[in-house]
């Protein structure tokens, strides 16, 4: 009886140390936080925000033509607590827009240069003494020109029909140009819109001009990105010096991408200034006109002697399809 009595106490007894290991064990794993994924890690410069953005505006301009998208803008908050307006601040509501070379919301639609009036385009004057300089521009999708740091013209069209502009300033030699380039979004801070199959497809820029002193866009133009989305995976972001590099990233449209992430870094207050050191940023990444898809685009096929036929090339920062908001600079000599 007593060895009954003995064996059944040492089987209580491992019975209780077993289900105390049992409990730590559990315990200890509870505590454990979840697996770092590739898609949190991120070592970059940038601002990093997630989902979609408040909107602040619900869209910047009316039209009514076929083709037209919401121009709206938002506002997103980074983990730090910072504020960015996305796709990009911008001057549009207060500042001079560009003379229309072919604007459907504004049925300016000539079939080609010669049903242009010229003498219509004003002229900006930087210098009294300076050289007129006419200057034909097509942008994905918008852009805010700017003479020596002033901002002369901005796109009166922020997203889509496509079109195109003309220019007119006086200035001296040497000058500066610099460009504030946004291709525009639906989806507020997620850098995509309906396109392609899919509700939340990235979009693509393209910025192409040139004006009658012979300047031309092309390579040898600097370029920076500072809104770069809809990224999917964090770690597929890569730095080198000044250039921010997203190569690695994936541009495929989906149904869903509320939980992508966007990049965003701080734009330098004197970045149009003629004083503005860009040596360290890139040069402009340049590409075809397939590649940006203006084959059949009025706007810019009715007077393609004015862009390529110039010598001109589409350029934009080193991801034309993710980056979203982009300076452009070049000293003209």
């Amino acid at each position: 009886m007593k060895n009954n009595i003995l064996f059944l106490f040492l089987f209580l007894l491992i019975t209780i140390i077993s289900c105390k290991e049992k409990n730590a064990k559990s315990s200890t794993n509870e505590s454990i936080p979840k697996e770092t994924t590739n898609e949190k890690i991120y070592n970059g410069t940038g601002n990093v925000t997630q989902g979609l953005a408040e909107t602040q505006i619900k869209s910047l301009i009316s039209c009514n033509q076929r083709g037209s998208r919401i121009s709206g803008v938002g506002e997103i908050k980074d983990d730090l607590g910072n504020s960015w307006t996305v796709p990009g601040i911008n001057h549009f509501n207060e500042s001079t827009k560009a003379s229309d070379l072919y604007n459907e919301c504004n049925s300016i639609t000539p079939n080609n240069l010669s049903e242009i009036d010229m003498n219509s385009v004003p002229v900006f004057e930087i210098d009294s003494d300076g050289e007129i300089i006419t200057g034909y521009l097509f942008a994905d999708n918008y852009f805010e020109l700017y003479i020596n740091g002033k901002l002369i013209a901005v796109d009166p069209v922020p997203f889509t029909p496509f079109n195109s502009n003309i220019v007119k300033f006086k200035v001296k030699k040497p000058y500066t140009i610099a460009v504030k380039l946004i291709d525009w979004e639906e989806h507020l801070g997620l850098g995509s819109e309906n396109n392609r199959g899919k509700d939340f497809h990235p979009g693509d820029g393209g910025f192409i001009a040139s004006f009658s002193d012979g300047t031309i866009t092309n390579s040898k133009w600097k370029a920076q990105t500072f809104y770069t989305a809809p990224i999917s995976d964090l770690s597929c972001l890569s730095e080198i010096g000044e250039k921010r590099i997203s190569s690695n990233c994936s541009t495929d449209g989906v149904d869903n991408g509320t939980a992508f992430y966007g990049i965003h870094w701080k734009i330098p207050e004197n970045s149009f200034d003629v004083t503005f050191n860009d040596s360290q940023w890139p040069n402009a990444t340049t590409y075809t006109e397939d590649e940006i898809g203006v084959n059949n685009k009025k706007a810019y096929m009715n007077f393609i002697e004015k862009f390529s036929g110039k010598g001109a090339e589409f350029i934009w920062s080193t991801n034309v399809v993710l980056d979203n908001e982009v300076i452009v600079r070049y000293k003209v000599e």
